[in-house]
């Protein structure tokens, strides 16, 4: 079963759905993961009625980390965001199906730390645009 969800992984790493950018986002975020170099930068369009009408991450790194951004963005479209913000690492781990050791975790946690970072508007110059 795991290594169906490997291929699944190298599926979205390969060919990511939610890679890009938006024209018009309302939330903005980027983090490094600076033990191993992997770079998220994440976008997000909130709608009147509170739920994230579109997503978009960019970055470099590892296939995790950046297979991993395009599984919780595909996730959390069209969901309420105080429903993405109750998102746990838990969560994440269930959509990757795969068991991870201390240094992988980090790579895959990244996008679920720059999510937050977008929703709760951590970045220094302001988050929110």
């Amino acid at each position: 079963m795991e290594d169906l969800y490997r291929e699944y992984i190298l599926d979205h790493y390969k060919s990511p759905k939610f890679r890009g950018h938006l024209d018009d986002y309302t939330l903005v975020y980027e983090d490094d993961n600076p033990t191993c170099g992997d770079h998220l930068h994440m976008e997000l369009k909130i709608a009147p009625d509170g739920t994230v009408a579109d997503a978009r991450f960019d970055g470099m790194g590892c296939a995790l980390s950046q297979a991993s951004a395009d599984i919780l963005l595909e996730h959390i479209v069209g969901k309420p965001v105080e429903e993405v913000k109750a998102f746990s690492k838990d969560d994440l781990l269930n959509l990757l199906g795969i068991s991870l050791g201390p240094v992988r975790l980090k790579c895959a946690l990244l996008s679920l730390k720059v999510l937050k970072g977008a929703l709760y508007g951590l970045n220094a110059e302001g988050a929110q645009k």
